[in-house]
């Protein structure tokens, strides 16, 4: 806490700030009306890279059909994945799986309540450790998401590129020190909300912030220009094409990996087109690789774009006739005939959602 005190900014008048402001401003969220851990644990894994207003919904569905640690640790991974579909990353349902497998059996059903153990659970962090500590059993431990770091770099005036590592050491050493002995998950909290409604990224609404008579970066004029970071780099474009392989009435989907992007998804076969290739020609070369069977292109169904955070894909959907061969999981967990009016059974993708309409 030396740093802290050498720069002249009181740790107590900035904690009782902020805990004034968020006891009187928090917004009414489902996950702040419980102390269950489960409960608190699955809203922190949703809100990973996701809008509060698009999590909400997703998190009381998901509450309904899994109301406990117990009941999650025995679900089907379809059945997760399914009320997980549209929300994207779907590793941290998987993990969310995992988890709860690993409560039920090593913990005996019993929610872990350090950070150590929280951090021993597959999917979490220190800083979903340290929030679900806090929150939950209202352990001193600090929170560093990407409001919390905004909030930060403005209030010490950090002008270091935020995603440099000793810039993160020191953010966490100033996290530590902020958060009080008493009501850490409120005050970690409060940063967070801080983050999300006022020291927004562009445009900080700097008359509405509490601690704004501490914050070093409106004090010096420079709180639009920082947190500094790496200059964004244009995204990759590849395509990609995908057979609708139809017989007596089937379509046949192969369930993804577990391990790799979008693992456990359900979706049509086919892969990306290598330079040189026609799309035809390389639906064929990928069926041949991925099923071990022999296609005839017919139709063109459907374009559609989609964007990943690391990627952008325009994806071909094509009406083929399975020729040869019998379809074996050469790179798919499984393989399945499955008639169109069964397709809402099975978690997709969102980009072969999008190609729902054009497969009679």
């Amino acid at each position: 806490m030396g740093g802290l005190i050498s720069r002249g900014l009181p740790v107590p008048a900035i904690r009782r700030a902020l805990l004034s402001w968020f006891r009187r401003n928090r917004r009414d969220l489902p996950w702040r009306r419980v102390r269950d851990p489960y409960a608190i644990w699955l809203s922190e894994i949703m809100l990973q890279q996701t809008r509060v207003e698009t999590v909400i919904d997703y998190y009381t569905r998901f509450l309904k059909r899994f109301p406990t640690v117990d009941s999650l640790a025995a679900a089907r991974e379809d059945d997760v994945l399914k009320l997980w579909e549209g929300l994207g990353y779907y590793s941290r349902a998987l993990n969310l799986l995992k988890s709860a497998r690993v409560i039920a059996e090593r913990f005996k059903g019993v929610f872990p309540s350090t950070v150590e153990e929280l951090q021993l659970l597959p999917g979490i962090g220190r800083y979903t450790a340290g929030a679900i500590a806090s929150i939950a059993f209202g352990v001193r431990a600090p929170v560093l998401d990407g409001n919390v770091k905004r909030v930060l770099t403005r209030l010490y005036a950090i002008e270091e590129r935020i995603d440099q590592a000793a810039t993160i050491n020191r953010l966490w050493e100033l996290a530590e020190a902020l958060v009080p002995p008493r009501s850490p998950g409120d005050f970690n909290q409060a940063l967070m909300e801080l983050g999300a409604r006022i020291c927004l990224p562009k445009k900080p609404l700097c008359s509405g912030c509490p601690i704004r008579a501490r914050c070093e970066a409106l004090a010096l004029g420079f709180q639009d220009r920082i947190p500094a970071q790496r200059p964004s780099k244009k995204l990759p474009h590849c395509h990609v094409v995908a057979a609708a392989i139809r017989k007596n009435g089937r379509y046949l989907l192969g369930k993804r990996p577990p391990d790799g992007m979008l693992g456990g998804l359900w979706e049509f076969p086919g892969g990306k087109v290598e330079p040189g290739e026609t799309h035809e020609e390389a639906l064929i070369r990928e069926i041949r690789e991925e099923l071990g069977i022999e296609i005839r292109v017919r139709s063109h169904l459907a374009t559609v774009h989609h964007a990943y955070s690391h990627l952008k894909v325009t994806l071909h959907l094509y009406l083929c006739e399975h020729t040869g061969g019998r379809p074996q999981a050469l790179y798919h967990s499984v393989l399945k005939w499955i008639p169109r009016a069964q397709f809402e059974l099975y978690s997709f993708p969102a980009a072969n959602l999008k190609f729902f309409d054009m497969v009679k």
